[in-house]
């Protein structure tokens, strides 16, 4: 087969964008979460513990939005909040352990197909694709500011055209 080329290779890394972006959403419709409360809950679980401010920082939600995300988690039985061991005015939003393995049960089919796929793998050409997840994960989340920047650029744009008109 010959090496394929960079319109080949885009088509390949979209349809894998794709198809972790589709495993996300059905993950989150499996336990009952939106795409939002799935990432805040991976965030949460990944750090073990994270402030609503940290979380709003990291979803690109305002802090009353956030605030509303929590509560949505909390009913859930996703997380609870508890006061900061080192700051007790802040309240720390930490994943509820059992709730975890419900995330787990959904997610593990996807993990055992990957690691499948890794599996074909030499160690040192895994080490390659795992130093792509670590230099990837940090672009697409500056990427995403990006994104999130243009757009709130265009809305006040778009906002003070309005506010101008008669």
């Amino acid at each position: 087969m010959a090496d394929p080329t960079p319109t080949d290779e885009h088509m390949v890394f979209r349809q894998y964008l794709d198809a972790v972006g589709l495993h996300g959403m059905a993950g989150a419709e499996a336990v009952g979460l939106s795409a939002s409360e799935w990432y805040a809950l991976s965030q949460i679980a990944l750090e073990g513990t994270l402030t609503s401010g940290e979380l709003a920082e990291r979803t690109g939600l305002t802090t009353g939005a956030t605030t509303r995300l929590i509560d949505r988690l909390e009913r859930a039985g996703f997380v609870r909040r508890a006061a900061d061991p080192e700051d007790r005015r802040k309240v720390i939003v930490e994943p509820v352990a059992d709730s975890l393995d419900q995330i787990e049960k959904v997610v593990g089919p996807a993990r055992r197909q990957v690691a499948e796929v890794l599996s074909r793998y030499t160690p040192e050409q895994r080490a390659v694709l795992f130093d792509y997840f670590a230099h990837a994960a940090p672009a697409f989340r500056a990427a995403t500011e990006e994104i999130r920047g243009a757009a709130a650029h265009g809305r006040q744009r778009k906002g003070g055209a309005a506010a101008r008109r008669p």
